[in-house]
């Protein structure tokens, strides 16, 4: 009897780290991190919610799993020499790495949870802008103008891509009625605003604060 016992003891066979991991990342790109809970991951691998903390203490080191794992599967190309184009080079790839991933942008917002192996882009951004002239304390505010650029742009891609979910942006058609005699500037831009802000231009807008700093 005891040996019986024995054999029941320890994580269930069926379920591993590995398929709990896969089933969270689904509904993260699907509904979100706010949705993303032990209930809500049980119930997608048709599994008990206690069952998954045989495998991680709670939703944090979840969290924290995943983006480690999302992190280490991140390209690390070559990178150009000059410090301006590293900078440049390594911003862009982040901003458009995370957007592939932009549940990673929802949890990094809202809480202090990290990737170790995401840091080298903070040391690779950091050391090219101390190599263009500037000391420790202001690269560091290079680093992070830029990490806020990245999180603000990205955040605001992800809520206005659910509140629209097919519809005509409010903005939009607000600034479609406007008339010259009191928003002249806006008036002149109407028919092309939806057209004009739904243009990628986060290289361009890299380069111009990257440059606005480092001047």
């Amino acid at each position: 009897m005891a040996q019986d016992r024995a054999k029941g003891v320890g994580r269930p066979p069926r379920l591993t780290l590995e398929a709990i991991l896969a089933a969270a990342d689904r509904i993260l790109r699907s509904e979100g991190p706010e949705k993303l809970s032990m209930r809500r991951l049980a119930q997608e691998l048709g599994s008990a919610p206690m069952t998954l903390y045989y495998h991680v203490r709670d939703k944090d080191e979840l969290l924290l799993l995943l983006m480690e794992e999302q992190a280490k599967a991140l390209p690390r190309p070559e990178l150009p020499a000059d410090p301006r184009e590293r900078l440049l080079a390594v911003a862009a790839l982040l901003y458009e790495e995370l957007a592939e991933r932009l549940w990673i942008v929802e949890v990094l917002a809202g809480g202090d949870l990290i990737a170790p192996s995401a840091l080298w882009f903070v040391e690779e951004m950091i050391d090219a802008a101390v190599e263009c002239g500037n000391p420790p304390e202001r690269a560091l505010f290079v680093y992070r103008s830029i990490w806020f650029y990245i999180v603000g742009d990205l955040t605001i891609r992800v809520k206005g891509a659910r509140r629209r979910a097919g519809v005509p942006a409010y903005e939009d058609r607000v600034v479609a009625g406007l008339r010259g005699g009191t928003h002249p500037r806006l008036a002149a831009l109407a028919g092309r605003w939806a057209e004009l802000n739904a243009r990628d231009t986060h290289r361009e807008a890299l380069a111009a604060l990257i440059d606005g700093l480092l001047r």
